[in-house]
């Protein structure tokens, strides 16, 4: 009874068999079917290689929202060389709020020497460089995202040991934390002291030749510090072509969350546009000398997420791959094939041509070729 019902499941799976087993003896090959099977074969070999390549390979994915963090402080990250020695310069940050941060809370007064020695001019001419590629083809940034890592560095490279020039430049460098409002962040003649209206820099004890506003941004972003990103202002450097001259750099922050398969940061991105004036009271120009950085901080969130094919995506699209190759050659092969052989049988008809016929004397005639033919001359 068991063999009976193994036979009748053996032969249902049998009747169900969508891949029918032809025997060898019927089976003809033929030089147009290996060339082809080589070619299909070839073609499958080189989409799996392509295919692979675009599986090992990853995106970015943005996505947006509403920023609801507005209890939370934000850090500036700063670096920037002002051609002036440190006791005649100042920087601090006023918010809307009318909120003053000094910078004692975070940042360095260091001297330094604005003339970058032949390494660091190099590093700066690669920045540069890469600052314009990065204006030209956004799509490179999707590149440094993922390439980004908090033990990189892209920090200007120390200075070779140089006795011999003295410091005529100051170095301010550290972050400061400050309210998710708009603000203002200026270096100017002075040093900042609070004010019942706001603040005030005592610039009166600094002579005005003196004033040289000429700076390098080595360094300046919002958020947590990924040092691997390359920032809008890294790498700018400005030459002031007077004593009273005014850079501002309007500046719009977007928080971002990046998320990749090297690191997880909450950062943010900004973009800038700049202005330069030189400052002329009888031309009606009118400011303060000095380098104003004015932000703004974004409503939106954008949340930048490294994603990846799955693997099962990978599957079905490899044996699409290794199916459609199969299934489009062998009509190509059967459609050759069919042309070929109209083309050949049309060929032998024409060569079977009637043959004029042969007259005898007695009004007889022979459709017969001739076996011999004289030819007389």
């Amino acid at each position: 009874m068991r063999r009976l019902n193994r036979k009748k499941t053996l032969s249902l799976v049998k009747e169900l068999d969508a891949f029918p087993k032809v025997p060898e003896s019927y089976v003809e090959t033929s030089a147009s079917g290996g060339t082809v099977s080589l070619i299909a074969f070839t073609t499958m070999a080189l989409l799996t290689i392509m295919e692979f390549s675009v599986y090992q390979d990853t995106w970015m994915k943005y996505e947006y929202e509403v920023d609801k963090d507005f209890s939370s402080k934000l850090r500036i990250n700063i670096d920037i060389t002002v051609a002036m020695k440190c006791q005649y310069v100042g920087a601090d940050v006023l918010d809307l709020a009318e909120t003053m941060v000094a910078s004692a809370d975070g940042l360095v007064y260091e001297p330094a020497v604005f003339d970058l020695s032949p390494q660091q001019k190099e590093w700066q001419r690669m920045l540069q460089l890469i600052q314009s590629r990065l204006q030209e083809e956004h799509s490179l940034q999707d590149v440094i995202f993922k390439s980004a890592f908090k033990s990189a560095s892209t920090a200007l490279p120390p200075r070779e040991e140089d006795s011999s020039q003295s410091p005529d430049a100051c170095r301010i460098h550290g972050h400061l934390y400050v309210n998710k409002v708009a603000g203002n962040f200026h270096i100017t003649v002075g040093k900042a002291i609070p004010h019942p209206r706001g603040h005030a820099h005592l610039a009166a004890l600094v002579n005005h030749e003196s004033y040289n506003f000429s700076h390098r941004i080595d360094h300046l972003s919002f958020g947590e510090l990924v040092p691997a990103i390359i920032n809008p202002l890294d790498g700018t450097e400005k030459i002031a072509i007077d004593h009273n001259q005014m850079f501002q750099y309007f500046i719009t922050v977007v928080p971002t969350k990046l998320h990749t398969y090297k690191i997880s940061a909450d950062t943010h991105q900004f973009s800038v546009t700049e202005r330069e004036r030189i400052i002329n009271h009888a031309a009606g120009s009118h400011g303060v000398s000095g380098i104003f950085m004015k932000y703004d901080l974004s409503s939106l969130m954008v949340t930048v997420t490294e994603e990846h094919m799955p693997f099962w995506q990978f599957f079905v699209r490899l044996c699409g791959i290794v199916g459609g190759i199969f299934s489009t050659t062998g009509m190509l092969h059967g459609i050759g094939k069919f042309i070929v052989e109209i083309i050949c049988c049309r060929f032998r008809l024409g060569s079977y041509k009637p043959v004029n016929s042969v007259p005898f004397e007695d009004g007889h005639t022979d459709n017969h070729l001739p076996l011999l033919e004289n030819n007389t001359h």
